[in-house]
Order: C-alpha cells, then sequence, then structure tokens
C-alpha cells in the first residue's frame, strides 16, 4: 500500500522566484543541517484509502521549539508540553485524523525502543489533518509499521512532495494538495548565513492566490474538492540552524502559519491550523537578525504551498469523489 514518490516541477521550474533570499541546495527542510524527513504513503486506489505518515527529525534528541495556533479546531498531541517548557524531545510527526492517537502511539514505542536507558517520560509530536473525504472508507489506515518505516527511513537531501506521507488524502484551495516544504539561506549581521527550512502539510480552505491573482477550480473550469462548508487544516513545521530560545521559536513558528495567508488560507471555524518552530542550535537573535528570519519563514511558506499543489496529482475515488490538481498552465513560465 505504499506508493513511490513521483519527480514534479516546482514553481522554480517554470522560472518564478518567490522572495528575496535563496534557497538552500534542495529547497527543502532537510537543508537545515542533520534535519531528516521520512514518508509512508497508504494508498490503496480500489479501495479509497489515501493517507499515511510524514516524519521530521531533528537533529538532536531534545531541541528548543516554539508552538502557535491560529485556530485550534484540530489535534495536536504533545502541545502544551512544548508551550511550557520550549523544546521537543522527539520526532515530529504528521498523518490523518483518527489515526493521530496510534500514530502518537507507536512513536513513544519507537522512542523507547532507541533510547539509551530506562525512560519515565516521553512527550511525543503528533499533528494532523482531516482527510475523510478522500479517504472515506477506513477511517484509521496507518498503523504503528507505517511509523517506523518512516521514522527508520528518514534522511535528509530532497524531499517528495504532493500525494505523499501525511499529505496524500489532502485538499488545499480548492485543488489537490498534500506536502510542501522550501527552504531559504539567511544573511546575518552577527554571522551567517542560517538556514531556514519549512515543511507544510496542506489542506486548507480559502481561494488561492497565485503570482498576484486568484485562481480558483470554477475559473478553470473544474470541480471544487471537500465538503460544502469551509473545513480543513494546516501544520506548518519550521526548523533552522540559527540559534533562538523558545520565546522567539514561538514568534517564527507564528509566522509559520500566518504566512498560508499569502496563498490565500481561510482559517475558517472547522479548521485546525497550527505551527512549530523548532531550532538547531541555543541562543537569540538580534532583533534585525529575528526581522530576516521571519522574512524567509514567510517566503519558504508560500513557496512550499504552491509546490504542494503543483506536485500533486489528480485523486478519483472509487466512490466518485476527485480532488483535481493544479493544471501547470496556470503557472505557465516567466
Amino acid at each position: 500500500m505504499t506508493a513511490p514518490p513521483a519527480a514534479t516541477r516546482r514553481l522554480r521550474d517554470h522560472g518564478h522566484v518567490i522572495g528575496h533570499f535563496e534557497p538552500g541546495p534542495d529547497n527543502a527542510i532537510t537543508d537545515v543541517p542533520s534535519v531528516r524527513v521520512g514518508q509512508t504513503t497508504v494508498l490503496d486506489d480500489t479501495r479509497g484509502v489515501y493517507s499515511g505518515v510524514t516524519a521530521i527529525v531533528p537533529p538532536a534528541r531534545v531541541v528548543p521549539a516554539g508552538f502557535h495556533v491560529v485556530n485550534g479546531y484540530g489535534k495536536f498531541v504533545g502541545a502544551t508540553q512544548v508551550m511550557e517548557l520550549g523544546e521537543v524531545e522527539t520526532p515530529v510527526l504528521l498523518t490523518s485524523t483518527l489515526s493521530t492517537f496510534r500514530v502518537a502511539d507507536a512513536l513513544l514505542s519507537w522512542v523507547l525502543d532507541h533510547a539509551a536507558g530506562p525512560v519515565t517520560s516521553v512527550n511525543p509530536v503528533v499533528g494532523e489533518i482531516n482527510d475523510s473525504w478522500l479517504s472515506s472508507v477506513e477511517p484509521r489506515p496507518v498503523t504503528a509499521e507505517h511509523v517506523y518505516a518512516a521514522l527508520d527511513g528518514a534522511r535528509g537531501g530532497p524531499v517528495a512532495m504532493g500525494n505523499v506521507g501525511g499529505g496524500t488524502g489532502a485538499c488545499a484551495l480548492g485543488f489537490k494538495a498534500g506536502i510542501g516544504t522550501a527552504s531559504r539561506m539567511v544573511p546575518l549581521q552577527d554571522g551567517g548565513p542560517v538556514t531556514v527550512g519549512v515543511l507544510v502539510q496542506a489542506n486548507m480552505g480559502g481561494e488561492l492566490r497565485l503570482l498576484g491573482r486568484t485562481v480558483t477550480p470554477e475559473s478553470l473550469g473544474l470541480p471544487r474538492p471537500g465538503p460544502a462548508g469551509e473545513q480543513g487544516s494546516c501544520v506548518v513545521v519550521v526548523a533552522t540552524d540559527a540559534g533562538c530560545d523558545a520565546r522567539q521559536l514561538t514568534r517564527i513558528a507564528a509566522r509559520g502559519v500566518l504566512a498560508l495567508g499569502r496563498v490565500g488560507a481561510g482559517y475558517s471555524h472547522g479548521s485546525g491550523d497550527y505551527g512549530l518552530a523548532f531550532s538547531a542550535g541555543r541562543g537569540m537573535l538580534r532583533p534585525p537578525d529575528l526581522d530576516q528570519v521571519f522574512r524567509a519563514v514567510l517566503e519558504s511558506v508560500e513557496e512550499a504551498v504552491i509546490d504542494a499543489l503543483l506536485a500533486a496529482r489528480t485523486v478519483r475515488t472509487p466512490s466518485g469523489r476527485q480532488a483535481v490538481a493544479l493544471p501547470h498552465e496556470v503557472v505557465g513560465s516567466s
């Protein structure tokens, strides 16, 4: 039930650039040193199962972190301890709504299996989006085996996007969506450059703002996926090797989820919109340098969402539902 990722053209391959900072070598969250990503795609077209799990593995067992909620209609296991202590002590996993608790339990088992000694307490961190409109036949398709495969397969380098991992059944802004990622190299007054990378699990409502114009499925003569009500969720994970404390990372996480507004996110009542940021280093950024990191997050999230849409593939379920991918023709070439 696991499908290999497919290569796709990204926004930059069409000649368009968002923002001013240069991306890292892979334009991915894995450009942040020692950050790894693993994904397991749970896919069965004959039955109509479209789900999975995405694992983001920080560079150390415990890293400083911050968390921000724009709209809390969702589930984010471990959020209160991240907010209270300002740190993440496990990989960050993204999955589907009803698989959240099974994934959290499997993550806990994986941490215990890899612990150097006895563990008396651990805070698994798991976010989710609701993919049940497409993946309605089996409410909890993700198993511990899928979680272990994502974690054990986590690595640096390019990250598969679109219909993969925790984004397999996602729809966003009127089109099939999924996982997106991007990065920026940020010059600092006090040294640098540092790297800022984001990974977005895009599943939100709203109308797509693309290269200065609004693009809707209706304007392209395409059906709009999803339930009649404006629903959806999105998780933005930000990683950086800049030295930041928990307070600064909380502010960075806020910019990550608020950046979704640049591409048209609706932040509706039925949406869980969450941002989490962690750092590979400790310290504090001076305000001018923090501003630069904020700017890099805004640029990266916008590009990551668009790349998620461009990477996605149209899904037609056995029950007749369909989520149409964004046609590349609307991007064109600059």
